[in-house]
């Protein structure tokens, strides 16, 4: 719990609200179940408002830190006024198994880490100073749900990882992206800043590849996949706060954040700064 109190803290220092004008908390995690689950053993020890919205999803792995700010942002959507949280909290580590020297298992425990990430999303009349979410959109693909995820037996979390996920990339991501753009009036000539999912090396050689970008162009992933590895679902979020830090699009600019993960699916949202 402590690391998930140490990203909210700093998020809500970093904007200057206080513990109890958080509306509502989104917990994404794919590491670990617990009941009552994280966010509630945080608005104890946290001391959060007492009438806090909780918003606990398990499941969507690598996905979720998209998911998660897409629902939080249509929460606020509904309630302007308000300010809600989303907290990832993957402790990837907790899962391996020693046993298991199968090419799946070998390569997660080598590309998978431990982090948390949380993102402050605030409603239309509130103050905030970061980018407005102007729209989000899941797509879902039928029969792959074993291209990645978990077996869960009695020895705990069995990786599912097929070599097949950079193909499943390349082949649904340019179309999904196209049509989300679309549906907004936009193409990719559009999109000044792209804000994708770490994935491993050859999941970003595939996006690049379906959405005709060059390296330059995912250089926030390229670096986060470098520094810390893939966090799951606190991955492109952590993406995010690179770019918001250190690479600030210009107002006006439009970014796509997006990810995919089990299932197998697709979250993107359309961001303007």
């Amino acid at each position: 719990m402590e690391i998930g109190e140490k990203a909210i803290d700093s998020v809500l220092s970093q904007a200057g609200v206080d513990r109890d004008q958080v509306g509502a908390i989104f917990f994404v995690s794919v590491t670990g179940v617990c009941s009552p689950s994280v966010d509630a053993r945080l608005v104890n020890k946290m001391g959060l408002n007492k009438n806090i919205k909780r918003n606990p999803i398990f499941g969507l792995g690598c996905v979720a830190g998209a998911a998660g700010l897409a629902r939080a942002a249509d929460y606020v959507r509904a309630y302007p006024d308000q300010v809600a949280i989303l907290l990832s909290v993957e402790l990837c580590s907790l899962t391996f198994q020693r046993e298991d020297v199968t090419v799946a298992n070998l390569i997660s425990a080598g590309l998978f880490g431990d982090g948390a990430a949380a993102v402050l999303v605030a409603g239309e009349n509130t103050p905030h100073a970061g980018p407005r979410v102007v729209a989000s959109q899941s797509f879902f693909y039928p029969e792959t749900q074993r291209v990645m995820g978990w077996d869960v037996s009695e020895k705990g979390f069995n990786i599912v990882l097929s070599a097949g996920v950079p193909q499943v990339v390349s082949d649904n991501l340019g179309v999904n992206v196209d049509s989300f753009l679309a549906e907004q009036g936009l193409t990719r000539a559009d999109i000044g800043t792209w804000i994708m999912h770490t994935g491993g090396p050859k999941v970003l050689e595939a996006t690049a590849e379906a959405l005709s970008l060059e390296r330059s162009q995912l250089a926030g992933s390229w670096e986060a996949l470098r520094r810390v590895g893939n966090l799951s679902s606190a991955s492109v979020l952590v993406v995010l706060d690179e770019v918001m830090k250190n690479n600030r699009p210009s107002h006006g600019t439009h970014s796509v954040l997006a990810a995919m993960g089990p299932g197998f699916c697709a979250e993107m949202l359309l961001l303007e700064w």
